[in-house]
């Protein structure tokens, strides 16, 4: 059995009373992914656009 199953078979046993927590549970941690990727997407960029610099920096200075 899959972790996603798992899952889904656990929450058929969650009550009533508390689905709508977990629904809040569950875009939390969507949420969390979402900011840690565009953080990560960020930083890459960055990463990207430093290097083309030094390339530049480096050309300037043999000149």
């Amino acid at each position: 059995m899959t972790t996603k199953e798992q899952i889904l078979q656990e929450l058929d046993r969650v009550p009533e009373s508390a689905i709508e927590e977990v629904l809040e549970f569950v875009l939390a941690l969507q949420a969390k992914h979402s900011a840690q990727t565009q953080k990560s997407d960020v930083w890459k960029a960055y990463l990207a656009s430093q290097s083309e610099r030094k390339e530049v920096y480096h050309r300037l200075a043999n000149s």
